[in-house]
């Protein structure tokens, strides 16, 4: 029996006590046991170094991403200044610029900083949501790989970007960006209509991208099509020529307007018209769909799986914290059965997207961390399909593991009741617009299912779809393996293929395609709890 109390004395700071104290890694043992997994030859030093990134993560940096998501501080665009001229001034808070600058003052792609070194600090900040900071991550990484790909290119100017994107120029970190979606078609990059005009051995762009994250980025990858010609080709745009980023003189373009958007609200999205920006060619002009695709999405789009996997693991930390604290009912809510299932639920599948994901990423550190544009090369047959398996296991990560995430986070609001959908009472609301938005960045499921199908057929000459899932599942039970092949083998050889036979043929595509992703998850998840 509860008699009335007149001024109640309910509080919650049992809970904030021990939630504002979390550290992302040290109270996490499941991370740490994945970690000493895949870097076990340096896990001393590494645990160490982890111990003191997670600090500043879960704490300084977590609160600033939190004050730069509040509504009245999202980014806007001036476009003239005090004398009309044009500068299209990205106005972000304060500590939007604090937390973007120390972030990439830790040197994440520095040769000084060992690969799981860089991916175990990537994990943890993508704990924090986008927060302004992860895309432009992303992006830089990417300028970064298609730069290292071509050495040979031939400008100066581009060992100038790929040094103040990797090593930092006088202590400064350049940030990257990539401008490839135009209004007609936003996955469809060969229906390009953004034009390359050969000047001299540079080149100058015209036309319109309509979805340009990070434009306040350093640097750009662009994708147009050179002056009579059909072909994408790829460029590195800066957003600045030598000693005009002072003066707030842009290259040759001028930005629109600023997206509004349902997550990932602190990064800001534009539409930009360009008119005879200086562009440097990288890579083959005809080669631009295999190197954005191949190359600079592809990272992405491991990108949108990690982080997808890490909101998921603070989603479940904090749900289950919350669980344990709040009485309902008389218990806490972690002893009623429905809401422990839940949870139990919300937890498994942090630790699947996690241990896949550091699983996947393992293969690229044996594969030397290089993609290549489109799915040939001149490499031995083994190399060829060990490169084919992490370009679709990206894919699969992408789709499922963001899709996923959807869920999970809303699951985790559930655990809080009405209290779940304020947004200042935990981190939960502005997540799960990230993990929706998340689902969209570099392709939307439809379009990368296709893909994945249409991978498979092309190279089934020298890779047959049974080796591929066998090679896949390789470790697990292997029956499950054997009828996972031959249902893959029967998709494709029907008389039908996906994209005429009808919505019977699609579900069905989509369903062998999650049930081997998840497969490979309890697999991934199998060799790290041994």
């Amino acid at each position: 029996m509860t008699l009335p109390v007149r001024e109640n004395p309910y509080s919650f700071a049992g809970f904030l006590e021990k939630r504002d104290k979390l550290d992302f890694y040290r109270d996490d043992p499941f991370i740490q046991k994945v970690v000493k997994k895949y870097a076990a030859g340096e896990w001393d030093s590494l645990h160490q170094k982890l111990l003191e990134f997670s600090s500043k993560v879960s704490f300084r940096w977590s609160r600033l991403a939190e004050k730069s998501a509040y509504p009245e501080v999202r980014p806007y665009i001036q476009h003239y200044d005090a004398y009309n001229r044009r500068i299209d001034r990205i106005v972000r808070p304060l500590e939007m610029h604090q937390l973007e600058k120390e972030v990439f003052s830790e040197g994440l792609f520095s040769e000084k900083t060992s690969p799981w070194e860089y991916f175990s600090k990537l994990f943890l900040l993508h704990q924090m949501g986008e927060a302004g900071v992860m895309c432009p991550v992303a992006c830089t990484e990417g300028l970064i790989a298609l730069i290292n790909y071509y050495p040979d290119h031939g400008f100066p100017d581009l060992d100038y970007i790929y040094r103040h994107c990797k090593e930092a120029l006088e202590g400064d970190f350049a940030i990257g960006a990539q401008y490839m979606t135009e209004i007609q078609g936003g996955s469809d990059i060969p229906s390009n209509l953004m034009e390359a005009e050969p000047d001299g051995r540079y080149y100058r762009v015209y036309g319109s991208k309509f979805f340009c994250s990070a434009v306040h980025a350093d640097y750009a990858v662009v994708t147009a099509k050179v002056t009579g010609s059909e072909k994408v080709g790829t460029f590195i745009v800066p957003s600045w020529l030598p000693g005009d980023k002072e003066k707030e003189k842009r290259n040759g373009y001028v930005i629109n307007r600023i997206k509004w958007k349902l997550g990932t609200v602190e990064l800001p999205t534009a539409e930009i018209d360009f008119h005879g920006a200086l562009a440097y060619p990288i890579g083959p002009t005809d080669r631009g769909v295999a190197n954005a695709v191949g190359i600079v999405l592809t990272l992405s789009r491991m990108a949108v799986g990690v982080s997808s996997a890490a909101i998921v693991t603070r989603a479940a930390r904090e749900a289950l914290l919350y669980s344990e604290f709040r009485d309902v009912f008389g218990e806490k809510i972690n002893r009623h059965p429905l809401a422990a299932n839940q949870l139990e639920d919300i937890v498994a599948a942090a630790k699947r997207a996690t241990a896949g994901a550091f699983k996947i990423y393992d293969l690229f550190i044996k594969l030397g961390r290089k993609l290549q544009p489109g799915l040939f090369s001149n490499e031995p047959p083994e190399m060829q399909k060990a490169r084919f398996d992490l370009r679709e296991l990206i894919l699969l990560q992408k789709i499922f593991t963001s899709f996923e995430a959807v869920d999970t986070v809303r699951k985790a609001i559930s655990i809080f009741g009405g209290h779940g959908v304020i947004e200042d009472f935990s981190s939960l609301p502005r997540l799960l617009r990230d993990v929706l938005v998340n689902e969209l960045w570099e392709g939307p499921r439809n379009v990368l299912l296709m893909q994945i199908y249409r991978d498979l057929q092309r190279v089934s000459q020298f890779y047959s779809p049974g080796e591929f899932v066998l090679s896949l599942l390789k470790g697990g039970d292997e029956k499950k393996a054997r009828e996972m092949a031959s249902w893959l083998v029967e998709i494709l050889g029907k008389s039908a293929p996906i994209d005429a036979g009808g919505l019977g043929a699609a579900a069905e595509w989509e369903r062998f395609c999650e049930e081997l992703f998840r497969t490979y998850q309890g697999i991934a998840l199998d060799e790290v709890e041994r």
